[in-house]
């Protein structure tokens, strides 16, 4: 695996001399894993958006789906405005470019996707998370960690429904089909979730990659042990890859804190 490093940035919130200032540092990294020929996963780390997709098809398919979005989203970044409105442009001009790439020829063909922005239209900025299908969010925050997105799968909807426990669907013969993603039968938009902007939060952004092989409490575990993004990605992917490594890996940890002087300035 490519070594892995902490990227940090320093966001400046409202003016100068009123505002205050949010420090982020973060860290990516994706594998093929031990089971697969291709990665068919891809992420994006360029501030304000932390996106990771997991493409799903035949031949090359799912690695058309991923990169087509990816690169797409890079774009909005790009253009220096993120929000609901600019990532469902995106979206769909990525849907487009999946249907039309001379080598989608499965209809199945498509991708995942999930992520984090920071919005900072509004003071107090806040976080925002998408989602569309089964990869994760998870948010570390005050010694516990929850997953924020919800799995768009038949076997959480039958979790919903009552008509399994969540133990059962951890091995559910269902437990990899999807009810969402973007692909080139039609543009969908995600599920966003707003949060607060708190010191001391850690975000987990990952693929079922991770989550085949780590349990929530794994995740919680290796955050704990690496205060660093990078050693936090490495020791998971590491731990990943040790358990199976059964599919395509990729993780984004995103850690932020807020300087004691600007706490009161952020939410």
């Amino acid at each position: 695996m490519p070594e892995v490093s902490t990227q940090h940035r320093s966001v400046q919130i409202g003016e100068s001399s009123h505002g205050g200032t949010i420090e982020l540092a973060w860290a990516g990294a994706t594998h093929t894993g031990r089971r697969r020929d291709v990665n068919q996963d891809a992420l994006l780390t360029e501030y304000p958006l932390f996106v990771v997709a997991d493409g799903m098809g035949g031949h090359l398919g799912g690695e058309i789906a991923s990169t087509s979005t990816v690169d797409r989203l890079r774009g909005v970044v790009d253009a220096g405005s993120v929000t609901p409105k600019t990532i469902e442009k995106g979206l769909a001009r990525a849907v487009k470019d999946i249907a039309s790439h001379p080598e989608t020829t499965d209809d199945g063909t498509g991708t995942t996707l999930t992520g984090v922005y920071l919005d900072t239209a509004e003071n107090p900025p806040h976080w925002v998370t998408l989602n569309i299908g089964d990869s994760r969010v998870y948010l570390l925050r005050d010694g516990a960690i929850a997953q924020v997105t919800t799995d768009h799968s038949v076997v959480q909807e039958l979790v919903a429904a009552g008509r399994l426990s969540p133990e059962e669907a951890e091995n559910h013969p269902y437990g990899n089909v999807i009810t969402r993603a973007v692909g080139p039968s039609e543009s969908v938009a995600p599920d966003y979730v707003r949060l607060d902007v708190t010191d001391g939060d850690r975000f987990v952004i990952c693929s079922d990659g991770l989550t085949k092989e780590l349990t929530d409490y794994g995740i919680q575990h290796f955050l704990t042990e690496n205060a660093d993004p990078a050693d936090a990605v490495s020791s998971m992917m590491d731990a990943a890859l040790e358990n199976g490594g059964r599919d395509n890996i990729t993780i984004i940890v995103l850690d932020v804190a807020i300087p004691a002087a600007s706490s009161t300035d952020a939410g």
